[in-house]
């Protein structure tokens, strides 16, 4: 199927619908019809204001197993081990990213550990290994998004990367599931008609299976009563509810209320969602699928933006083990997915969105009508003036540094020497949450020794103003700003600024600062209420960071229940706290925590560590996930390079004789293929021809019940 220009925007509009649905369906997972009409009534909005929302397993999985097509060993012929690999790469181990309910109770638990214990996909997903209950639950479809949205019009290639994709942790009807929900959202890039979507998702799974069954029953229910979606939700809960079909959350109750709400809904986006959320049962996962095929199908303009997108401000946290990724906006898993779709269709993206989705995917660019990139404003006021203004963000087409659009930003009553502050968040603590849905965490987005950018624009109308890039520390709160520079109103101005190196600092706003200049007592005194307002376009960092971690300036995270971070890490596996300013890690088999960009490329990075107990202490670099990286490690009377490719092997090592309790510093370097370490006088170096790692962030791990403690890493620009 050719790309088509229109492709790109129903892609983040089905991507964007997508949170719009987990958003609307979280705070009643679980409940039932009666519940919910007991309790509200009809619905037709958010329940909760969130904060900001925290991860959710229904976006964990879409994006994160959608890398299987980058990273798969098969390329885009897709295999189901090439999904089950980026399983294993990007989640946590047994805690986040999806439920951990146990071993054959939740299915993607059961297929993770199927998948450790080096059962293959789809074996590890398989009736024959598990069983049909445990194969058919919803994770089968409820994950599958992507597989459709990277697929537009494309349905025959939907329906072979979502059977791949769904048998790595289900089988039977849970496959079939994966398949029509994708089959679903690739067909709606091309056609209106409600009945020939699920008539084309029909068309790729046996007619005789129970889940191809039941759409057709709901589908003949709607024939004779197209009126009443209440009698409809009457006719599936007699004949297909939960009592009916075993296991925690069976795939083919929700796929009814589903295909009732795809109906009942009658075209129209909230009318859909809204019927869907009110049938109960598994809210999130099932209004998020509705709303993805939806989104497609309606495109932006079928959206209401102050209810709807407005809330979400674009914003998107995850919950996978790299911990950079877990700070992203919707903006940039659309581009993310649609350089992949027309990578599929061996085309080239039309700019700007080439030059975005190659050279600086994660900015901050405003071409998507509406998106915002989850930027924020806050004031500084001027002498004793209020810091509190009032400020409104909004995209717009009135102006652009590049392509079409911009950010437009007003804050109202400013006077002269205000600081108009427009930032992304590069961090974030658990204050910054409602709540700590499946255990998020992070690390930052921008390290000193970065290239911070951005594009700045005064209209006319506006006030005098010096302009500057900063970048805030969390622990300190101390802003640091780049020279000021005087903006000519009604020009573009671009702005870069490498950040100087810093020790101990954790980088939790990057952003435009805005010094409002101009006659203080004249604006103050005028009966005229002054607005100011500027424009913003491209921000965004790129570079290498030059920077010391110290364990002595950060802290634990305590969010909800048993939910601790250390910041600025991202743990897979094993306890890890702080002790006497240093970060301990230890494990009965295998331990590993991250920090650090996902895409740093060529960089050294020095360690100090002591080994604590065991056998086996590492430094890792250009980690790319749980089973994608390159480390140094002491081993027993040996000092090694090792790579991880979903299991360690020794690349190079020496003799080396340490002892417990030492404290060791080890310099780590990545340049291109070559990777090089020293200890003391011994040197290791290897030129990896195989698949080589060549960006990835840092960290550190243990094997064999090894404790380690780390006081400072040290990261240097080579």
């Amino acid at each position: 199927m050719q790309m088509r220009p229109e492709f790109i925007e129903k892609i983040y509009a089905g991507w964007l619908a997508k949170m719009i649905g987990i958003r609307l369906g979280a705070p009643i997972e679980g409940w039932t019809y009666e519940k919910i009409r007991n309790a509200f009534g009809d619905l037709d909005h958010y329940l909760v204001d969130y904060r900001d929302f925290a991860a959710d397993d229904d976006s964990n999985g879409p994006l994160f197993f959608l890398k299987a097509l980058q990273d798969g060993r098969n390329g885009f012929d897709l295999k189901a081990q090439d999904v089950a690999e980026a399983l294993l790469n990007y989640a946590p181990f047994e805690h986040g990213f999806f439920w951990w309910g146990g071993y054959g109770v939740s299915t993607e638990h059961t297929a993770y550990l199927n998948l450790r214990s080096g059962v293959p996909a789809p074996q590890s997903g398989s009736i024959a290994q598990n069983g049909a209950t445990m194969a058919e639950q919803i994770g089968g479809q409820i994950f599958i998004d992507t597989w459709g949205l990277v697929t537009p019009g494309n349905p025959d290639l939907a329906a072979k990367f979502a059977k791949e994709a769904a048998s790595v942790t289900h089988d039977g009807n849970g496959i079939y599931g994966g398949i029509f929900v994708a089959v679903c959202i690739s067909y709606a890039f091309i056609e209106q008609d409600m009945k020939k979507i699920l008539q084309k998702g029909l068309s790729y799974i046996p007619e005789d299976c129970e889940y191809a069954r039941v759409v057709r029953a709901v589908m003949d229910f709607y024939e004779e009563r197209p009126n009443d979606w209440r009698a409809c939700f009457d006719y599936i809960f007699q004949n297909f509810g939960y009592d009916k079909y075993p296991g925690n959350c069976h795939i083919i109750p929700n796929i009814a209320v589903m295909i009732l709400g795809l109906l009942y809904g009658e075209g129209d986006f909230d009318r859909t969602l809204n019927i869907t959320n009110l049938c109960g049962w598994d809210t999130d996962c099932n209004v998020g699928n509705v709303a993805t095929i939806m989104g497609v199908r309606n495109g932006l303009e079928g959206i209401a933006y102050d209810k709807w997108r407005a809330p979400i401000n674009d914003f998107l946290a995850c919950s996978s083990v790299v911990g950079s990724l877990n700070i992203m906006d919707i903006p940039y898993g659309a581009v993310y997915i649609a350089k992949l779709a027309y990578a599929l269709a061996g085309e080239t993206m039309p700019e700007p969105w080439n030059t975005i989705a190659n050279e600086r995917i994660d900015s901050c660019h405003f071409e998507f009508p509406g998106s915002t990139h989850a930027m924020r404003v806050r004031c500084r006021a001027y002498g004793k003036g209020r810091d509190n203004k009032e400020t409104y963000i909004c995209n717009t087409d009135e102006t652009a540094a590049t392509g079409e659009r911009c950010l437009k930003v007003v804050a109202k009553e400013a006077v002269a020497g205000d600081d108009i502050f427009i930032y992304r968040k590069t961090f974030y603590e658990p204050a910054d949450f409602h709540d700590s849905r499946y255990d998020p965490c992070f690390s930052p987005l921008i390290y000193p020794g970065q290239t911070l950018h951005a594009s700045v624009f005064i209209p006319e109308y506006s006030f005098d103003t010096e302009v500057s890039l900063y970048v805030r520390d969390a622990h300190s709160g101390e802003v640091f700003n780049s020279q000021r520079a005087q903006a000519k109103k009604g020009a573009w101005m671009t702005l870069s600024c490498e950040l100087p190196r810093l020790e101990g600092v954790l980088l939790d706003e990057m952003g435009v600062c805005c010094h409002v200049k101009g006659d203080y007592k004249m604006i103050a005194t005028s009966a005229t209420k002054y607005d100011y307002v500027c424009m913003i376009d491209d921000l965004y960092v790129d570079g290498g960071a030059d920077y010391l971690l110290d364990f002595a300036c950060e802290h634990e995270q305590k969010w909800m229940g048993h939910h601790r971070e250390i910041t600025p890490m991202t743990r897979l596996k094993g306890i890890q706290y702080l002790a006497e300013g240093k970060l301990h890690l230890s494990c009965s088999d295998f331990a590993e925590s991250y920090t650090g960009r996902h895409d740093w490329t060529d960089y050294m990075a020095t360690f100090c560590i002591t080994p604590v107990t065991g056998k086996n202490h590492m430094a890792l670099i250009r980690v790319q996930g749980a089973i994608r990286n390159y480390a140094f490690a002491l081993l027993d009377g040996k000092a090694a390079l090792l790579k991880n490719d979903n299991g360690y092997r020794v690349l190079a090592q020496a003799d080396f004789s340490w002892e417990l309790g030492e404290t060791y510093e080890v310099t780590v370097a990545a340049k291109g293929n070559r990777i090089m370490a020293q200890i003391g006088d011994i040197a290791l170096d290897y030129t990896d021809e195989e698949r080589p790692y060549l960006c990835g962030s840092i960290g550190v791990g243990v094997q064999n019940g090894s404790h380690i403690a780390v006081s400072t890493i040290d990261v240097q620009k080579v």
